[in-house]
């Protein structure tokens, strides 16, 4: 299990849950936050600083945004397990789902 981030940060990327994160383990997509389940060690810390509230312990997702599990796979997937998103940097990647969302402006 792990933290997983869902439909309310695409086209927010606010970043204050990097600031938070102390193991260096939420990536930045083209228009989304990812965090990596082999990486996160599911301290929490970056879920109360979200201004969005679009974090959630992977249980506990609300129905309406459950595709974003396996979105948040698919990112890694595509990626891999770099050892830490200060490594990657930000990316142009996201899955269909996030890829498929309308822009917000």
């Amino acid at each position: 299990m792990t933290y997983i981030v869902t439909e309310p940060c695409v086209d927010i990327l606010d970043k204050a849950c990097i600031e938070e994160c102390p193991v260096d383990c939420i990536y930045e997509g083209g228009r989304m936050m990812y965090i990596n389940a082999e990486e996160c060690v599911d301290c929490g810390a970056c879920e109360p600083v979200c201004p969005v509230e679009a974090i959630f312990f992977e249980e506990d997702v609300p129905e309406e945004h459950s595709a974003y599990i396996a979105a948040n796979h698919e990112f890694f997937a595509e990626i891999g397990s770099p050892g830490g998103a200060s490594k990657v940097g930000a990316t142009d990647f996201d899955p269909p789902l996030v890829k498929s969302r309308p822009v917000r402006a």
